[in-house]
């Protein structure tokens, strides 16, 4: 026959023994970085990024709670603008080079909506794609 060992254990949970260690992660400082905006005809983008192009903070208007037609008006680029400066303050972004793409009305929006707050605009670019008679372009609306 063979022979079965029992045996107890008592569990003593000592509050002193155990200790959990959190080490709070310190985020990233980046002072100077570039902003994206993406300002088409149905939506306002803007992205935060460092120099090499690493997103810090991204926001749409769709994201801030405009729907329809009223996320490519230039309330809209201010808004989307705003919070996207909000997330990236938590990084101590100060100054940014601007790089624009896109046709919207809210271009300029965006831009003003930068300087008001309280981000230091270093230079502007514009990176619209613009062809070099590629495609044949869409028929024109007959309203």
């Amino acid at each position: 026959m063979e022979e079965v060992k029992t045996t107890t254990t008592e569990k003593t949970t000592d509050e002193a023994a155990v200790k959990t260690v959190r080490r709070s992660r310190r985020k990233r400082q980046v002072i100077r970085g570039v902003a994206h905006i993406q300002a088409s005809y149905n939506n306002t983008i803007v992205s935060l990024s460092d120099p090499n192009g690493n997103i810090i903070a991204s926001a749409s208007a769709g994201q801030a709670g405009f729907k329809g037609p009223k996320k490519a008006t230039p309330y809209a680029a201010g808004i989307v603008v705003r919070n996207a400066v909000e997330k990236a303050k938590a990084y101590g972004l100060r100054e940014v080079d601007v790089r624009i793409k896109g046709v919207g009305v809210s271009r300029e929006a965006a831009v003003r909506a930068l300087y008001a707050n309280g981000v230091n605009v270093l230079s502007i670019k514009d990176i619209t794609p613009t062809p070099h008679n590629g495609c044949r372009p869409r028929k024109p609306r007959r309203v």
